[in-house]
């Protein structure tokens, strides 16, 4: 199976990027499938627009996958702009767009209310999202439950092409959602993210984790006391770690009394920094080789455009493009 997805670099990732989608991507990876992976810094500049900035954001997203273990034997990992060619997809599905699917994407209506400009790249996020997606044939998407409805957006933009032109030139992609963790709480109950500075960084030091646990949200019930942990973002948390018998007899520490939320707090910051031991100890090292780092997303920039090479003879044939190379 073709899998494809894309990493934002907006920040430092945190847990609910490796809950919502990093492991998957790596579960996939390692089962086998014909994996592209990319960092999504066309995306990233509709916020972005500090040339630094965004190369230290991309270098470190780069930087942090190949720690947390993908393997670029295995998968092709490669930076979004070293296949040029996608923009031009864009362009040909712009024309297949109707605007009023675009007015409908709740994502750029949510960015909107948080203050975030209106841009044009803003508004033409999905398609040039399903550009990404189409142009490597992808077959699976693994997404977050918030991003599913771009790759909706993206059946029936390719739908309307292929009806259009009649023939099946574009592969139809399903969504890959695993529901129990697509959506990770952050410390203030939220959704965990950067823009609402409430994320658990993954390459945090393992004091720094424990303060950030220590700072969730949580309410005023004295310790004594039985409380709920179905309403308790601490809890929530800890059904991302911990074993099933091991969550049984916290939940029932909870309803017990006598358990406070600074001893789950406690526990969670010790799981996390557990999970985490091994790829903290990897970043460091490959940090100080960028030039390795650079070479693995260049070799995969290579291969990934002979896919997009391919994909565009077929969208330009359909359309009656004329190249001349």
């Amino acid at each position: 199976m073709r899998v494809l997805s894309g990493i934002q670099p907006s920040g430092r990732l945190h847990i609910g990027n490796y809950f919502g989608a990093t492991r998957q991507h790596l579960r996939l990876q390692d089962e086998g499938h014909s994996c592209f992976y990319f960092i999504a810094n066309y995306h990233a500049l509709t916020s972005i627009q500090d040339r630094a900035e965004l190369e230290d954001v991309c270098m470190h997203v780069a930087t942090a996958y190949l720690a947390m273990g993908l393997d670029p034997d295995k998968s092709v990992f490669f930076m979004q702009s070293d296949v040029p060619q996608v923009t031009e997809l864009c362009w040909i599905l712009n024309c297949q767009c109707p605007v009023s699917l675009m007015a409908k994407a709740t994502s750029y209506k949510d960015k909107v209310a948080r203050g975030l400009p209106a841009n044009m790249g803003l508004l033409d996020y999905p398609v040039l999202q399903a550009a990404d997606i189409i142009i490597y044939d992808a077959e699976s998407v693994p997404v977050g439950a918030d991003q599913k409805q771009h790759v909706e957006m993206t059946r029936d933009i390719a739908g309307k092409f292929n009806r259009t032109y009649g023939q099946d030139v574009l592969v139809l992609p399903e969504p890959y959602i695993v529901p129990e963790v697509a959506v990770v709480p952050g410390i203030d109950g939220q959704k965990m993210s950067k823009s609402y500075g409430n994320t658990i960084e993954i390459f945090a030091t393992d004091k720094q984790t424990t303060k950030r646990c220590a700072a969730i949200v949580t309410d005023s019930t004295p310790l004594e006391d039985p409380k709920d942990p179905d309403t308790c973002n601490v809890f929530a948390l800890l059904k991302l770690f911990v074993e099933p018998a091991e969550l049984d007899e916290i939940a029932a520490s909870y309803r017990a009394g006598g358990y406070g939320y600074g001893h789950a707090k406690g526990r969670l910051a010790e799981l996390v920094n557990e999970q985490f031991a091994d790829a903290r100890e990897k970043y460091p090292k490959l940090e100080k080789q960028p030039d390795y780092v650079r070479d693995v997303l260049r070799e995969g920039g290579r291969k990934a455009r002979e896919v997009a090479d391919a994909t565009m003879a077929r969208v330009r044939d359909a359309c009656g493009l004329l190249t001349h190379r």
